[in-house]
């Protein structure tokens, strides 16, 4: 079991390079219903890491909390139905 959260990120805005504060994380890449597979990633010690489905560059910021990214809000929350 997961001893903790692995945050999602979407790119709504089609923005080529994205900010987190995480290494570990899921793209899903845009809202539903634009959205592709949820897919787990890891940086590793590399800094930053490219969306096979989406070609998002995805990079570390150290400065950034777990669910903040730069630009600003493409943090994905699931919506209830």
């Amino acid at each position: 079991m997961a001893d903790h959260i692995i945050p999602h990120f979407q790119n709504d805005g089609g923005y080529d390079v994205i900010e987190i504060g995480v290494t570990e994380f899921m793209c899903t890449g845009a809202s539903t219903p634009f959205d592709h597979p949820h897919v787990y990633l890891d940086m590793g010690d590399e800094g930053e890491k490219v969306c096979g489905y989406c070609s998002t560059l995805y990079r570390y910021n150290p400065a950034l909390k777990a669910t903040e990214t730069k630009p600003a809000g493409c943090l994905f929350v699931e919506r209830a139905a």
